[in-house]
């Protein structure tokens, strides 16, 4: 049995997660640590609740909750949250699952960090026994402490590198941190609603180890709710950047990474905001997406002219020519 101190709840947020909620579940029930699987399905249309209670293995550890109502990943962690007693906390995304010994590999590192992550593996949902790519890159080979600047310039993408934020990883959480400073996910965040509460945390001086991949396999499935998201989901991912500086104590360098990473989904914001205009034929919606700090109009050039781009090699594909 392990220490008190070492017990965790795993918070699962889940909508139709009918065909795998219950690989989730099982590979939670089977850590060594945790004392509390919590469900909270998210409204969802079809069968999650029953897949997801075949899961139990009768030992009063799995409680499922139901939201009346669909409410965002955010809402459903923040009502486990509430539910739950352990003394630590962790996600576990409804397609992904944990490899044996998972939890029980973080707590072997350190118990003195408030957040306790590792490096993560992904593999396709087509073939989920076969390789396994690593999401950081280079992955670390020794644990490391992540401060906020470094966090935050981590979930900025640079061109020609593949994504591989820190806001995606699911560390073990301090429950008494969290409550301390009253953190909690951000209800109205349907995208990057863990990074901002990661940013959060590191701003008010929570202490983060980054080791290497312990055993959660994140499932990367094209049809995901973080590859699905809204015009207006990334205007609050991108605006939670204000919220964050106004909020905390930072210093310069913290407040240039916040910088940099507004800009950074301004990028993404406008250029989405340009489809659409030009679709609808609104020229002078167009035209504002290029009325933005810079490197918003270069991004948007280079996007248009990698378009043109691929838009020729096609039509010439088509004619029978060559490339």
């Amino acid at each position: 049995m392990s220490p008190v101190g070492q017990h965790v709840c795993v918070i699962i947020a889940a909508y139709n997660a009918q065909s795998f909620i219950a690989r989730a579940v099982s590979s939670a029930l089977t850590q060594k640590n945790v004392s509390e699987v919590i469900v909270v399905d998210d409204a969802s249309t079809d069968a999650t609740l029953a897949a997801a209670q075949t899961a139990d293995d009768g030992t009063q550890r799995l409680k499922i909750l139901a939201q009346p109502q669909n409410a965002g990943p955010a809402s459903a962690r923040n009502r486990a949250i509430a539910e739950s007693t352990a003394p630590w906390l962790t996600v576990l995304d409804a397609d992904d699952f944990f490899l044996p010994g998972r939890i029980e590999g973080l707590f072997a590192y350190s118990d003195d960090a408030d957040f306790i992550a590792d490096n993560m593996w992904q593999v396709p949902e087509n073939n989920i026994d076969g390789p396994k790519k690593s999401l950081l890159d280079p992955a670390p080979t020794k644990p490391r402490p992540v401060t906020f600047t470094q966090f935050v310039l981590s979930n900025v993408t640079r061109e020609g590198k593949e994504r591989a934020e820190l806001g995606f990883i699911k560390p073990l959480m301090r429950r008494s941190f969290l409550d301390a400073h009253n953190i909690r996910y951000q209800p109205q965040m349907r995208l990057g609603e863990d990074f901002e509460l990661y940013a959060r945390a590191l701003g008010l001086g929570a202490q983060m180890l980054l080791v290497p991949a312990q055993g959660y396999v994140s499932v990367v499935r094209e049809s995901s709710l973080s590859g699905n998201h809204s015009e207006t989901d990334l205007k609050r991912l991108r605006d939670c950047a204000f919220s964050l500086r106004a909020s905390l104590p930072l210093g310069p360098d913290a407040k240039d990474a916040l910088r940099q990473h507004f800009l950074n989904m301004d990028c993404r914001l406008q250029w989405r905001l340009l489809i659409i205009a030009v679709k609808q034929k609104d020229w002078r919606a167009a035209l504002k997406t290029f009325m933005r700090p810079w490197p918003v109009p270069l991004y948007l050039v280079r996007q248009l002219a990698l378009q043109c781009k691929l838009r020729s090699c096609k039509a010439w594909r088509a004619k029978g020519w060559q490339a």
